[in-house]
Order: C-alpha cells, then sequence, then structure tokens
C-alpha cells in the first residue's frame, strides 16, 4: 500500500487576478506532486480560492456587483490561470463552499465552547491590503509591518483566539521539530520575531462588514478572513470536530504546505496554534518560497510591472513558463523575472541543450539503423561515465525535491543533458558510420544516448510535463517510474523509435524589443492613471456645492465632532493635500485635507477644528484619509477652517 502523500498551496486571494509570482506556490507544489506519484506515493494536491473579507466585500462594491458574484468570476479566471499552467490539483476548494462554511463554524463554535476563543473589544490597527490587525508596537513607521500600506484605527466587539496560551507549547514544538519550516533561516525569524517576545491574544472576527462566515451562535460577527482561509487545507479533506472523514485520517498528518514568505506567521504560528487547541495532529512540514520579482522590483499594478502567468503561456507555452519559474527561485533568496533573461533561459536550456540533444539522437537512430535501437555491446569508460551520470543526477534530483531546493534539481536535470550532449562530441557517431566495422560500437552510443535521454525525459516531467510526454513518445518508451531510474539499462534493446521532431523553436531576441515595448505602454498608462487618480482625489477633496434639500433625520446621520490638530505636515506627492494628526478622543486618525493653499502647518497645530467623524475612510494621493475637515467657501475661492473654542473637548458631538 503506497504512502499518504498531502501538499497545498495558499489559496489565492480572490479580489483580483494574481499576477505570475502569486502562481509560484502553484507550479512549485506541482513539481513536488509529480515527483510524488512517480516515486509511488499516494498524492492529494490541494489548492483553491480565498472568496471572504472585506477587500472582496468593496472589489464588488465598485464593480456594482454583489461579492458572490465578484468572487465566482475572479474564482474562475484563477482556475484557468492555474489551469493553464499545467498544474496537477486533485482537489480544489472555494471557502464560498457549503462545506467549508459548516465545518468552520462547528470548528469556531467547539474552541468557544472549550475556552479558547473569548467575546472582547478589540481596538488597533488595520490593513486592508493584507486583511490583518495589528497593535501599535507591531508597525512600522506608522504603517503596516508586512506590505508597507497605510492601516486604519478600528475598534469594535470582537471575538479572540487565546494565542498566549499557547507559547510553551509553541516553542517546544519547534525546538523538537527543527525543520519543521524550511529554509531555516525563516524559522529562526519566526522564533526570533514572534515568539520569543510574547504571543498576545489575537482578534479574529469582525462586525464592521457582512461579506463572510458568520459566526453560528452570534452572526452579527464575522470569521476573521486568515482564520477562514487556513481552515481549508482540514475542511477540504472532511474536517469536521466530531466525525471527521476517512481522507481527513489517512492524508492530513502527511501534510506539506508550500506558502510564500509573507504569510509565513500565519501559517506557523497561528495555525498551528489554532490545531493544537482542535488537538488534531500538525502538517509535517512548511517551505515558505521567496518571492519572484520583476528585475529588482515587487510586481506592482501601480507601477505598471506586472506579468501575468496567462500571458506568458499564451505567448511562450506553459512549458516554457513552468521551466523558467522553477529555475529561477533560489531556495532563500528572491528570484527575478525580465523578458530578456526569459528568452536566454529558454533558448539556451531548452531549445539548444535540451532539444537539440533529443532531435538529433532520434535522428541519428532513425539514419544509421532505420530508427532500431540495438543493445550496447562492449562499453568503455566513457559510457560508463556517462551511465554513472544519469544514476547520479536521478539520486541527486530525489534529495533536492526533497529538501524544496527545486532550482537545483531543475539543474540537475540540465547538466544531465549537457553532459549527454558532451557524450556525442566525445564519441562523434558520425564519424563511427563511416566505418562499417565500427558499427557496434555506434550501436551502443546510440542506446546510451537514447536511455540518458529517458533518464532527463522522466526527471523533467515533473518541472515540463508537456515536453517530457513528447521525448517519451519520440523514443517510443513507457518506462517513466522513478524507481526505474536506480540503474542504468532500463531502455528496452530493439525498440524502435519515432520520426525526429523540433520540440522547442528557438524564440527570435528581436521580440524582446516588441516585449519591452508593450511594458512601456503599460507603465505609462499605469503612471497616467495613476496621476488622474491622484488629481481626482485632490478635487474631490475641495469643499463641494451646497448638495439637495435633506431632512433632519439625513443631517444627524453625519457625526460632527471636535478634534485637536496634533499634528500638519504638507504632502510630498501633493501640492493642495495637509496630512493632519487629530486627537479625536478615540484614539487618533489621519485625515488628508486640501487646504495647503491657504494654510501652514504651523496654523493648525494646536487648534480644535470640526470635523465628520464617521465618513468612510477614503485614499487621496495614495494615503488614507479618515474623516474631513469642516470649512467655509470664501467668496474669492478660498476656504476658511472652522476653529472651535479650545475648551471644547477632543471627541465632543457637535450638534
Amino acid at each position: 500500500m503506497s504512502e499518504p502523500y498531502f501538499i497545498t498551496t495558499a489559496i489565492a486571494y480572490a479580489s483580483k487576478l494574481p499576477h505570475i509570482g502569486n502562481m509560484y506556490d502553484h507550479v512549485c507544489a506541482d513539481m513536488i506532486a509529480r515527483t510524488r506519484r512517480m516515486q509511488g506515493y499516494d498524492v492529494v494536491f490541494l489548492t483553491g480560492t480565498d472568496e471572504h473579507g472585506l477587500k472582496i466585500e468593496e472589489e464588488a462594491q465598485k464593480a456594482g456587483i454583489t461579492p458572490k458574484q465578484h468572487v465566482d468570476k475572479i474564482s474562475a479566471a484563477i482556475r484557468s490561470e492555474i489551469d493553464g499552467l499545467n498544474v496537477s490539483y486533485d482537489r480544489f476548494i472555494r471557502t464560498t463552499d457549503e462545506i467549508h462554511e459548516k465545518a468552520l463554524q462547528r470548528t469556531f463554535t467547539k474552541l468557544y465552547e472549550q475556552g479558547d476563543i473569548y467575546r472582547s473589544e478589540y481596538e488597533g490597527w488595520y490593513c486592508l491590503p493584507c486583511e490583518s490587525f495589528f497593535t501599535e508596537v507591531q508597525l512600522k513607521d506608522g504603517r503596516c509591518p508586512d506590505c508597507g500600506a497605510e492601516v486604519r484605527k478600528t475598534k469594535e466587539e470582537a471575538y479572540f483566539f487565546r494565542l498566549s496560551k499557547y507559547q510553551k507549547q509553541l516553542e517546544d514544538f519547534f525546538a523538537d521539530h527543527p525543520d519543521f519550516i524550511q529554509p531555516e533561516s525563516r524559522r529562526n525569524e519566526m522564533i526570533n520575531n514572534f515568539i520569543k517576545p510574547g504571543l498576545q491574544d489575537f482578534c479574529i472576527t469582525r462586525t464592521s462588514f457582512k461579506w463572510g462566515v458568520p459566526v453560528e451562535f452570534d452572526p452579527k460577527h464575522i470569521i476573521y478572513v486568515w482564520i477562514d482561509a487556513l481552515n481549508n487545507y482540514i475542511t477540504a479533506m472532511g474536517y469536521d470536530p466530531e466525525h471527521p472523514s476517512e481522507d481527513y485520517l489517512k492524508y492530513w498528518e502527511n501534510c506539506v504546505h508550500v506558502i510564500g514568505k509573507d504569510i509565513l506567521r500565519f501559517h506557523s504560528i497561528y495555525w498551528i496554534a489554532w490545531l493544537m487547541a482542535l488537538g488534531a495532529k500538525l502538517p509535517k512540514k512548511i517551505f515558505a518560497h521567496p518571492w519572484l520579482l520583476f528585475g529588482e522590483d515587487k510586481m506592482s499594478k501601480s507601477k505598471g510591472n506586472v506579468i501575468y502567468a496567462g500571458e506568458m503561456v499564451k505567448r511562450f507555452g506553459a512549458d516554457a513558463t513552468r521551466y523558467y519559474m522553477l529555475s529561477e527561485m533560489p531556495f532563500a533568496a528572491d528570484g527575478s523575472i525580465s523578458y530578456e533573461n526569459f528568452i536566454d533561459r529558454y533558448n539556451t536550456d531548452l531549445a539548444n541543450t535540451v532539444g537539440n540533444l533529443v532531435n538529433r539522437t532520434v535522428a541519428m537512430a532513425n539514419k544509421y539503423f532505420g530508427g532500431t535501437v540495438d543493445g550496447p555491446s562492449e562499453k568503455n569508460g566513457t559510457d560508463l561515465d556517462l551511465e554513472e551520470k544519469c544514476v547520479e543526477a536521478a539520486r541527486k534530483f530525489a534529495a533536492h525535491v526533497e529538501a524544496f531546493r527545486l532550482a537545483d534539481a531543475v539543474e540537475d536535470v540540465i547538466s544531465l543533458a549537457r553532459r549527454a550532449n558532451k557524450y556525442i562530441d566525445e564519441t562523434t557517431p558520425w564519424a563511427l558510420a563511416k566505418d562499417e566495422a565500427q558499427l557496434p560500437r555506434l550501436k551502443t552510443v546510440i542506446y546510451e544516448l537514447i536511455e540518458a535521454i529517458r533518464f532527463i525525459a522522466v526527471l523533467a516531467s515533473p518541472i515540463i510535463p508537456e515536453a517530457a510526454e513528447k521525448i517519451l513518445s519520440e523514443i517510443n518508451c513507457d518506462i517513466r517510474g522513478f524507481a526505474t531510474l536506480s540503474a542504468f539499462g532500463g531502455y528496452v534493446a530493439g525498440t524502435k523509435v519515432g520520426e525526429a521532431v523540433p520540440l522547442f523553436a528557438r524564440i527570435d531576441p528581436k521580440i524582446l524589443d516588441e516585449l519591452v515595448a508593450e511594458m512601456e505602454a503599460v507603465k505609462a498608462k499605469a503612471a497616467a492613471e495613476s496621476k488622474a487618480a491622484q488629481e481626482k482625489s485632490e478635487a474631490e477633496s475641495e469643499a463641494q456645492p451646497v448638495a439637495p434639500e435633506i431632512d433632519i433625520d439625513e443631517f444627524f446621520k453625519a457625526d460632527l465632532r471636535a478634534g485637536k490638530v496634533v499634528a500638519c505636515e504638507k504632502m510630498e506627492k501633493s501640492k493642495k493635500l495637509l496630512r493632519i494628526r487629530l486627537d479625536d478622543g478615540l484614539g487618533g486618525r489621519q485625515v488628508l485635507s486640501g487646504i495647503s493653499k491657504w494654510y501652514k502647518p504651523e496654523d493648525l497645530i494646536g487648534k480644535t477644528v470640526l470635523f465628520v467623524a464617521n465618513l468612510k475612510p477614503a485614499k487621496l494621493a495614495g494615503e488614507l484619509s479618515e474623516g474631513m475637515i469642516c470649512a467655509a467657501d470664501m467668496p474669492d475661492g478660498s476656504a476658511k477652517v472652522i476653529f472651535l473654542d479650545d475648551s471644547v473637548p477632543a471627541g465632543a458631538k457637535i450638534r
């Protein structure tokens, strides 16, 4: 009976289509899953989409559709991207699946009833892009410590998970399982930066939006999107607190999580503590891979440097795209993608090294022996060296995949192809063909090459599955299990190969100019859109004409309050806006106001102003504004801020 092996990716967030860097999870996990299947494991490979949260609710509102309509569309697009990369997943979960939502609710209730979840009040800083909460001390220069985005002050009733209860248990687990997180540097980061300083209970519900899984016994609370998403790994396998499925019992404890380094804290601390609270077995390993950058920069739509996997597949094919992603990503350092490097690696490794090797070897077998590959006769040191290199490549490949060093495993395959090409130069089969007495030697050379190509094709099948299948078909071989690579000589003598067909057409380097021009056009468009958005934001920050008549009830919807200006400065990105820090009696907030034409920061600091406290937060010039300063329009077109008497306390409501 084969050993179970369960591998997962982080599920893609269904707010927008992810770029190629976000797709590395899937290609990386796919290479591992395909290798494990070749090695005889009973593999289940899980991926999917994360479909709840405030960010999705807001994206849907912008588009004028329901959140479910939005995630249906984005989830389908994400799945299409994954399928386009030829990812061999076994299960695809959506967090809007009823089976997931029900199991999550029952799990939440179980932890509440046993005292691991409690209700309290949360006051802290919330990052919308990361959908994460942070305390004041966790912020970095007043911004999100993970992504650098603006954070918004939040205060609301919430349920908390007793993470602090599992401090000692987590410390012991990490000490007893030193290889649980790979690479080791990431493990050290989790221990030193998060566990050792002391774990705090964390907020796991929200009440300020509705798009999510409600708490079963308190429906006004929505389960925090990260807790929702993390539970997909067990709910997809049929986990239930009372009646776990056979699949869960069989596969779960053999789980490997493949994730990006930026979400390791959630997976290695919050998720592990959550499983400890459930009394569940823990996953075997977490591989937190680095990022795939564009050149030296993170991909960003606002920078216009985003590349999508689907675009690369459409232009160059799935195998070429997979090959670049897997070969270019180091084990611990960030990888890089550029069109120039992509074309160079494709032409050098795939077209020249692998493609030429297969093409000319099959062509020689057909030319010299009518396609029939006879068994070898006497072998010399050159033959034995090639055989040794084949078996060694298979051994190293397995070890590298086991250690998640996938780029090294890819290099093992390419190095073997280079060695086989060198073997052709060493044996000069075209010269042997001229001497009839050398035909036995020529037959040996052709067999050695075809068998080496079989090794290459089998090892390459988790990397470039379509091309590997074509190679095996071209040499007419169905012997492909990993066990067949333990010794040289598996190719059946007397087999007749097919016709030589080019595998990888070289990419004309001239296309690089076209690609660069396209990218520059995208960057220019992004810059123009960013400038237009900034100008619009600044314009919208100015006072508007008198609104249509309203009744008293509508007027009372505006929460007018007194705020004391504790800090004020000009914004570098805007000529009109001032960044104002208000003491609002609630912990403070940031308000951006388009009044720099008429006020200097020193004119406002220490003054008490009238502001709208319940205005929906908005981004102006790339920063968050959490309210609006009230000012009067003057006949000359200027604005005059409405100052209040200094005796009015910060936070006082204005009626």
